[in-house]
């Protein structure tokens, strides 16, 4: 069996081989959660332009769970709900988790449901987070995410995932 070798390592990603295969791994083993969050029949998202792609995305509001140390996907997503969107919650329901690109990166995200949620305050993004908070009624959702992406940004998939939870569970 190959073995797993470095080819990268950057502050917050590596760029590893398992024989012919590359992909990424993140060297301190932190790992995304994104969160659906609904308040008065209006689902939380959030905008932000991302590098990589160069557009703006609209997705979930989502981070890193052990960015902030050893931390579970539920303390992280509890701490970066509040962060990115302003809006706390009591407690956060499982709902599944899986990868997201499995054929780039070792990342397994954890999707949760924002229980018993409330306005905080303001938004309190980490450190160049340029973030856009919106809350859309429900049924609007898939015409909000068609105009946007009529305007260029590009919706993430997982926003459907979310919705389905919503209606399924």
């Amino acid at each position: 069996m190959a073995e797993i070798r470095t080819l990268y390592r950057g502050k917050f990603l590596e760029l590893v081989a398992h024989g012919h295969w590359e992909f990424v791994v993140r060297p301190n083993g932190a790992m995304p959660v994104g969160i659906v969050a609904v308040i008065d029949n209006r689902l939380i998202l959030i905008s932000q332009y991302r590098i990589p792609v160069a557009k703006t995305c609209i997705e979930l509001p989502a981070g890193l769970a052990g960015d902030h140390g050893s931390e579970s996907w539920k303390t992280a997503a509890l701490r970066e709900l509040r962060e990115e969107t302003g809006y706390a919650a009591d407690d956060m329901e499982y709902l599944t988790k899986g990868p997201p690109s499995a054929g780039l990166t070792s990342e397994v995200i954890t999707l949760a449901r924002a229980i018993g949620l409330r306005k905080e305050g303001a938004p309190q993004p980490d450190g160049d987070e340029q973030i856009q908070v919106h809350e859309i009624p429900l049924p609007d959702v898939p015409a909000f995410l068609k105009q946007k992406e009529s305007e260029g940004c590009l919706v993430d998939p997982k926003i459907y995932t979310g919705l389905y939870f919503l209606t399924c569970k």
